[in-house]
């Protein structure tokens, strides 16, 4: 250790390598943290997960028939089951999958109509796979909607993982509230169409349903009890001709209640040719009730066909109405394409609205406020979803993060009663950040999927604290001891603690790295265990090189010596 002494007594006794060092050190610095905006890093609450199952979410148009939503899904199984890797797989057709991890906040409990289904994919198991389910999916997604979507037009599929963290609605949801029901759908169309054309999102879709004609069949109670014909009757027979109804019970010993026994006619007879007033009409006519003397009545004389719009379903939160336009991201951070959305988002509405921003920093900071220009009718646009989360999450964590500086801080200013070291130690340990970066950085490069800095890397970084802490505690306590009781020169007896004290630092950081490598290759602690590595190695480099210059311009290194000088047993003493 003798060369490294000489070395960092080198660097102290010239300020053209000190500065150097700090130079290079602040530069280290920023180059790291400009890291994010250059997108060479990206940061994100969780990975990818690769998981053993994945679902299909497929939603036709509004008010479409159950038959063409069957058609969609058949198209995307026949695809799907082109994989060797799928194992086998479950259409829910009118309805949603059994509540799994995914569907907790999607609503897949509450689907209940005609135009909906979910397949439930399951694939081999993951231990045995190359090719994890998230990559599966991002292959899939564009060739399976390029083909199916086109079948019946407005339709919208959407592949759905099952998420590492907390479930969410989606990676990216976008809520927009007001009270005029129709402008909002108009705001939301408009967002929809400006996500679907940004970079790196997908599965864009609006949570509403469309606003489509259809025909409502009303009995004309008048003309049913002048025909000698009940109500009942005429509904029954519309019920049996379009739906199917329960015409008998069957008892049956195994059976708790009665089973019931249901009357449906076959697809060809309850089939419309189109959807024109002419042909529903003919469909009436050719329905023939008998009334009480026995004469037939057709249908068509007795109900009244009345076209009408559709009944959307009106959402609300927090009191507001309200509609969400979802999307999915692409292997990429939420953070960058929702930036991009927002911005053309602003462009796009400034002519026709006020557009300002939520001020200050808070939890909803990327929201935006519109009023329209000409009724004076305000609207908000509120971000929400995995991102939000992601937001939430590196907030509380960086809150973690300042009150540990806090209280490592208040700690070190009672040890040392000097506001200086406990700031040189502090600034060491914030140094580590340099690492953690770096080391996502050189992670990307050789992973086949982005390797993004996550909360986990975060936690990391927290606990990478208290190692650098230490690291400069040793060497401030090692020089203080050596210049006050053995009155040593105080470059000497920092470069002398430095090559002392670097073999155990040595030592310390070679166990987190041989401990945190067992954690680099997992899907969801990854970065928690490349931070620990990279910024552990950082560590320490930033407490032998650029802790003992910090200590060397801070007077409060300047320490009397109390006995005589011992030079003869300071190596004795390393």
């Amino acid at each position: 250790m003798k060369k490294f002494e000489n070395f960092v007594h080198l660097i102290l006794e010239q300020p053209s390598k000190k500065k150097l060092v700090i130079i290079l050190t602040a530069l280290a610095f920023f180059g790291s943290l400009m890291m994010f905006p250059t997108q060479l890093v990206l940061a994100k609450m969780l990975p990818g997960k690769s998981d053993n199952t994945f679902s299909v979410y497929i939603d036709t148009p509004s008010g479409s028939s159950v038959q063409q939503t069957d058609k969609v899904s058949q198209c995307v199984i026949g695809m799907l089951q082109q994989e060797k890797e799928v194992k086998n797989l479950e259409l829910f057709l009118g309805q949603g999958i059994p509540l799994d991890y995914a569907g907790l906040v999607k609503g897949a409990g509450m689907k209940q109509s005609e135009n909906v289904a979910e397949i439930s994919v399951n694939l081999t198991d993951k231990h045995h796979r190359d090719e994890p389910s998230f990559l599966m999916v991002q292959r899939l997604r564009p060739i399976v909607k390029e083909r199916c979507e086109q079948i019946v037009a407005g339709s919208a599929i959407k592949f759905i993982e099952q998420p590492a963290g907390p479930p969410t609605m989606a990676s990216i949801v976008l809520e927009v509230h007001g009270d005029d029901l129709d402008e909002v759908r108009k705001i939301s169309l408009k967002a929809a169409n400006i996500l679907a054309k940004t970079d790196g999102l997908v599965d864009v879709d609006i949570m509403a349903d469309e606003i489509y004609k259809k025909y409502e069949l009303v009995p004309d109670k008048e003309k049913i009890a002048r025909s000698g014909m009940s109500v009942d009757q005429v509904n029954n027979i519309i019920y049996l001709a379009f739906e199917g109804m329960v015409i008998a019970h069957k008892n049956s010993k195994d059976a708790i209640n009665q089973i019931p026994i249901f009357l449906i006619l076959d697809a060809k007879t309850k089939e419309l040719e189109s959807n024109k007033f002419e042909v529903l009409r003919s469909k009436l006519a050719s329905l023939n009730l008998m009334n009480e003397k026995g004469m037939m009545v057709p249908m068509s004389e007795v109900v009244t066909i009345r076209e009408a719009d559709s009944k959307p379903m009106i959402m609300h939160k927090d009191l507001s109405r309200m509609v969400n336009v979802i999307a999915e991201t692409d292997m990429v951070s939420q953070l960058y394409p929702l930036l991009d959305a927002r911005t053309k988002i602003t462009e796009e509405f400034a002519g026709e609205y006020s557009v300002t921003k939520e001020p200050g920093m808070n939890t909803y900071m990327f929201d935006l406020h519109l009023q329209n220009l000409k009724t004076g009718k305000k609207y908000l646009l509120r971000w929400d979803g995995e991102m939000k989360v992601s937001l939430d999450t590196f907030r509380d964590l960086g809150g973690a993060f300042i009150a540990a500086l806090i209280l490592i801080f208040l700690l070190l200013v009672v040890y040392y009663k000097s506001f200086a070291l406990s700031g040189i130690i502090l600034l060491g340990s914030f140094l580590s950040l340099i690492g953690v970066i770096l080391g996502h950085w050189v992670a990307n490069l050789f992973t086949d999927e982005t390797f993004f800095l996550t909360a986990t890397s975060l936690i990391g970084f927290i606990a990478l604290m208290g190692i650098s802490s230490r690291n400069s505690l040793l060497l401030i306590d090692f020089a203080k001891s050596l210049m006050v009781e053995h009155g040593l020169e105080k470059r000497r007896a920092i470069a002398i603690a430095a090559a002392t004290r670097a073999k155990p630092i040595l030592l310390t950081a070679v166990a987190i790295i041989l401990g945190s490598a067992l954690l680099a290759s997992d899907p969801i602690f990854g970065g928690l265990g490349v931070a620990l590595i990279s910024g552990t190695v950082a560590a320490v480099f930033v407490s032998l090189l650029f802790i003992p210059v910090l200590m060397d311009n801070a007077k409060a290194m300047d320490f009397e010596p109390v006995a005589d000088p011992e030079h003869e047993n300071i190596s004795i003493t390393r």
